[in-house]
């Protein structure tokens, strides 16, 4: 048996390592650096890395190299804190109520098509605690049960980041070169598509009739008007669209593009009336936001030395696996709607998680374009990991709020999601693959 085929089996053995570390739910920043060293020492072994090459392309070249992603992230989570703190959010879901009536399925469907919307420019964890905190109360109020109505705004949530600038540029990171412009927003508008109209046909078949009345729609309706005290004006409610506007429209990027959305609602919402006023709100929101991101940034700067050794070791994975791994386009979607609750629990099938080493294997072995990738590792990451998985910490902390159990959510989310994944995998197959 030569160097590299036993190198390669240590290195699968370490992958199957991470994946169990991490759907017991272990550190992933810890997790990840630790995978790092262990695949730079086994390169180093095989020859293919130096110590010199690990230290400025791997430990410091690769937390480097994830510094304008960073930023994005940090400013994306600043403008959910201004949607937040301007009442903006508050107003776009109070009147979406208000639009529902007395009619409880209409009104928890306009509020995941509205929540969705928000999201596709809004990010972090504490815009979505901070809006769930009023849409969760209206959606029990209105006589959703507790893990349905998790399940729908969280994949509310979700099917915004289909086209969520920020989590693109997260993923742009791995993917260089990708580009949020129309050969991926005709994929990206898609697949959230996709994942709204399969919310709207779940919330159809389980909220029956008999489950819901029209004086619990009164109730959510009257309760959602608490939830604001904040005079919004109209002009204020296109704010959450202005990002993803000016990115599309007209190749903005998006920190300008944000800045832009930021201060237009602080202007139009006359939360700035003084200089002072300007500083005080600017310094507070923007603070909120890092924190909101922090655990996330800490993730961000250790994944890129996991990315960067993962290439350097690509010969000792096609060692071991170029004869076996998927060759064609098809097969490959094929096998990743099959096999998309692996993106659950942080596995193979999500990127943040161990789906990383596993689009590390994908790339070892060649033959698949990015174009096609990028797509294809998006749908479990964002429909079964962001949108229905306890381990992302704005859902955990929905169960914690709701006082829903980790068997009833998953119960609740998971099969809608595995359909939403099938659909969008045939999809990716039929845009990219052909």
């Amino acid at each position: 048996m030569s160097l590299e085929v036993i190198l390669g089996i240590l290195l699968l053995i370490s992958y199957f390592g991470l994946i169990y570390y991490a759907a017991k739910g272990g550190n992933l920043m810890l997790g990840f650096l630790i995978m790092a060293i262990i695949w730079v020492a086994l390169g180093m072994i095989g020859g293919k890395i130096s110590w010199q090459v690990a230290q400025t392309q791997v430990f410091q070249g690769g937390p480097e190299s994830w510094g304008a992603t960073a930023v994005v992230v940090i400013f994306g989570s600043w403008f959910g804190r201004i949607l937040v703190e301007t009442g903006i959010a508050a107003t776009i879901i109070r009147k979406t109520v208000e639009l529902g009536g007395d009619k409880p399925l209409i009104t928890t469907i306009l509020l995941s098509i509205v929540t969705g919307l928000i999201f596709t420019s809004t990010f972090g964890a504490g815009a979505v605690v901070a809006i769930g905190v009023i849409v969760l109360p209206i959606l029990f109020s209105l006589g959703v049960p507790k893990p349905l109505a998790v399940s729908s705004y969280l994949m509310s949530v979700g099917s915004g980041m289909y086209v969520n600038i920020v989590l693109f540029k997260q993923m742009q990171g791995i993917f260089q070169g990708f580009k949020y412009d129309s050969n991926y927003l005709k994929f990206g508008f898609t697949a959230m598509g996709v994942q709204l109209f399969i919310i709207i046909i779940m919330l159809a078949v389980r909220l029956r009739k008999s489950a819901v009345n029209h004086a619990w729609a009164a109730q959510g309706t009257q309760s959602a008007g608490t939830y604001t005290t904040q005079h919004v004006p109209a002009m204020a409610l296109i704010t959450p669209l202005i990002p993803v506007i000016l990115a599309i429209a007209f190749k903005w990027q998006p920190i300008p593009a944000f800045i832009v959305a930021v201060f237009y609602a602080l202007f139009v919402c006359r939360k700035i009336k003084s200089f002072h006023d300007a500083e005080k709100i600017v310094t507070k929101t923007f603070y909120d936001g890092v924190v909101d991101v922090a655990s996330l940034l800490g993730f961000l700067f250790i994944l890129p030395m996991f990315n960067k050794v993962s290439g350097m070791v690509a010969p000792f994975f096609q060692a071991i696996l170029g004869g076996v791994m998927p060759r064609s386009p098809l097969f490959l979607c094929i096998l990743f709607a099959i096999v998309a609750p692996l993106g659950l629990f942080r596995g193979p099938l999500t990127v943040f998680g161990a789906g990383s080493a596993t689009l590390g294997i994908l790339n070892a072995i060649g033959g698949f374009t990015n174009t096609l990738l990028f797509p294809l590792i998006y749908i479990p990451t964002i429909t079964m990991n962001i949108s229905a998985c306890p381990t992302q910490s704005w859902n955990l902390w929905s169960l914690s709020y709701s006082k829903v159990s980790t068997k009833e959510f998953l119960k609740s989310g998971v099969l809608w999601a595995w359909i939403i994944c099938i659909i969008n995998s045939l999809i990716v197959y039929f845009m990219y693959g052909v």
